[in-house]
């Protein structure tokens, strides 16, 4: 630019003038490129036009209107020769006020000092030949690539879906239930008070403020959504929501339990599933937060009408009480939903506290070692887990005649062993997985309902039923935890002499989808390790029984006790299984395969004990939790069976007044205690005074 040409002015135009001329329009118009060749800013054909306004300040007076350039190297008015004749040279620039030349030819847009501004037009070259008036390509092109200028209705309609779908995506977060079996149609159909404040607080942002709470909303928005999901699945799998303190650490376990069900390959994609749809929901939300935000600054006067009409109409139908098909219309669920979410959080940080003034409690703590346990002096005493044995298994009306069936089989097994039994019922602090929540709530009297718990139960001095065995010195303790595939530092705590995990028990068959080991075979094991030898101490026992473990396919059965080897011999019994991806796609079959694992692990235990019990033995059998809510129907309930075997009839004299069932199957009225009180009167019952 010239260093005459005065500074650029951009004169305000009119935009309601009615009697506004083309060369009005083209004099007053920001000087902007075109956004796309052959079409003006508002999307209309371009005219190239010349100002043909009269200058006071010169006196003459150009040709009034400039010649649409409608052709590929048509000519304006302004490139005609100056005197008339086609023989004079044809000027370089066209005439207007202040107009400056560009290094290509162009005339260039300028102002004077009136204000004026004059655009500038195609010229001809310094040779005299006429320059084509087709505007230049513009560098940037509204739309992906100008489809929105090509076509307007599509773009329209895309723009009006978008904002729909931004909408939707927002209502539908906040108004979905945090459980599936709350979902229904009707839960939709209601008005969130939410939605009305993130309205009110956008519109009274300004521009970039408004943006950045957009952005950070929906991002948040999208986070509750996430929160959501996890819910439901922890609901479905543990019948509780997920804990934001806690439960963490259960999303690793989740993926090695997807890996030992599913291979390696289900894994990996299993995590980078969940990880890019996690980034998807947020960047989703956080969009549509900015769109209607958009939309709302738009249509600003329209849309605080709005939401000041739908405010006093959420008002009137929350006074009211106005419900539609039994739902309350007018909801303020999800701020509900999060104030519950923050006071989850505050407990379970203040959990520690209250956990460890209750471990601080012992009634055992002082006893001295030769008053401890005295009425099982002398006896192998087992106490033994079975996986997700829940009461499901002996009330659920499909279920239950093929257990009671199998409870009867293995009753009658007992007794022709000259065994006896009584049973119970023992509530669980965790339903559907847990398991190890449950071990330790039972082994140490507290009820430990959390992994914090756990952590510090484990890493304490508090004593368990099995260390107060280790106490007396009067029994060797020994763990079979075939579920154990890793190191598991925990296992000192429990007071276990021997640990015999699942690389321990000489298995070399195949693993059934959770389950390194099946039932029979680790009870074998033990037998081969422990309880077979001779000349030996006492044994006290834990034992875990994982067959029964979800996702109960394939699943083993039961063979000759003599034929199981070395393990080998499940390979032809795992192939003959059942897929657990096909099981899983019905209930009803997720339901029979539980139901069979369930028979399973109680027939190789009584089998074990009609072959290799003695007036020694002394078995106490129990589930750890109900399972998964696919098979309990989502019941609430979370009663374990938990039974005494012994053929000493002293053994059984002892806790006579417990009101138990004689048999291994506990009546539907037998008593029913927490699983946190079972050590200590244990522990009275087998003590100097009894009972």
């Amino acid at each position: 630019m010239s260093h005459l040409t005065p500074p650029r002015q951009l004169p305000e135009t009119d935009a309601d003038a009615p009697d506004r001329t083309r060369a009005e329009e083209a004099s007053t118009a920001p000087v902007v490129t075109d956004p796309e060749p052959g079409t003006s800013a508002d999307g209309e054909p371009a005219e190239v036009v010349a100002s043909g306004a009269a200058d006071e300040a010169t006196g003459p007076t150009t040709k009034p209107a400039a010649k649409e350039a409608d052709e590929p190297g048509g000519h304006s008015a302004a490139e005609e020769p100056a005197g008339g004749t086609e023989d004079e040279e044809a000027p370089t620039e066209a005439v207007v006020p202040h107009a400056t030349s560009t290094s290509d030819g162009s005339a260039a847009v300028t102002t004077d000092g009136s204000g004026d501004t004059a655009v500038a037009v195609s010229t001809s070259t310094a040779t005299g030949e006429p320059a084509s008036t087709d505007a230049a390509p513009s560098p940037t092109r509204p739309g992906w690539f100008g489809w929105r200028r090509r076509y307007p209705r599509t773009a329209m309609a895309v723009h009006v879906s978008t904002t729909v779908l931004a909408a939707a995506l927002v209502f539908v977060v906040l108004l979905v239930p945090n459980r599936l079996d709350w979902i229904t149609a009707q839960s939709f159909l209601r008005l969130p008070v939410e939605a009305i404040f993130l309205a009110a607080a956008l519109l009274a942002l300004p521009s970039r403020g408004r943006r950045i709470t957009a952005v950070v909303l929906g991002a948040f928005v999208g986070l509750s959504a996430v929160l959501k999901c996890l819910d439901m699945g922890f609901r479905q799998t543990l019948a509780r929501p997920f804990d934001l303190v806690f439960d963490w650490v259960l999303l690793s376990d989740g993926a090695d339990w997807v890996k030992d069900s599913f291979g390696r390959s289900g894994e990996v994609l299993a995590v980078v599933g969940v990880i890019v749809l996690v980034i998807a929901v947020l960047t989703l939300s956080a969009l549509a937060m900015v769109r209607l935000a958009n939309v709302l600054a738009r249509h600003r006067p329209v849309a605080v009408r709005s939401t000041l009409v739908l405010g006093v109409v959420w008002i009137i139908c929350f006074t009211l009480g106005v419900q539609f098909g039994g739902v309350t219309v007018a909801t303020k669920g999800y701020a509900q939903y999060l104030a519950n979410r923050v006071q989850y959080v505050r407990d379970g940080l203040g959990d520690a506290d209250v956990f460890k003034k209750q471990m601080a409690v012992d009634a055992y703590a002082k006893t001295p070692p030769d008053q401890l346990l005295t009425g099982l002096r002398g006896k192998d005493v087992m106490f033994t887990f079975i996986e997700s044995y829940g009461r499901v298994a002996i009330d659920d009306p499909t279920m239950g005649p093929e257990v009671d069936a199998t409870l009867k089989a293995g009753d009658a097994r007992l007794k022709a062993a000259g065994f006896a039994a009584r049973s119970g019922w023992l509530k669980s602090p965790v339903t559907g997985a847990g398991s190890w929540l449950a071990h330790s709530t039972f082994l140490s009297g507290l009820w430990i309902k959390n992994q914090q718990r756990y952590r510090t139960l484990t890493t304490s001095d508090r004593a368990t039923l099995t260390s107060y065995f280790q106490k007396t010195g009067a029994w060797r303790t020994v763990g079979i935890v075939p579920g154990v595939r890793k190191a598991w530092p925990e296992g000192k705590y429990f007071g276990l002499d021997h640990i015999y995990d699942s690389t321990h028990l000489g298995y070399q068959g195949p693993y059934f989808s959770w389950t390194p080991v099946p039932d029979q075979f680790s009870l074998e094991s033990f037998q081969k390790l422990e309880h077979g030898k001779k000349n030996r101490d006492p044994i006290m026992a834990e034992i875990i029984l994982a067959s029964s473990h979800n996702p109960w396919s394939p699943i083993a059965h039961m063979i000759d006790w003599k034929d199981l080897g070395n393990g080998k011999v499940f390979y032809k019994i795992k192939k003959e299984g059942t897929n657990p991806t096909e099981v899983w796609k019905s209930a009803k079959r997720v339901r029979t395969e539980y139901r069979k694992a369930i028979q399973y692990s109680l027939d190789s235990l009584t089998q074990w004990m009609q072959r290799y019990g003695d007036d020694k033995t002394v078995l106490v059998f129990l589930g750890d939790h109900q399972p998964v809510p696919t098979v309990t129907g989502g019941t609430s309930n979370r009663d374990v069976p938990v039974t005494i075997v012994a053929r000493d009839p002293k053994v059984l004299d002892r806790v006579s007044n417990w009101g138990w069932t004689d048999g291994i199957k506990p009546a539907d009225n037998a008593p029913e205690w927490t699983m946190n009180k079972f050590r200590d009167r244990f522990m009275t019952a087998y003590g100097p005074q009894g009972g």
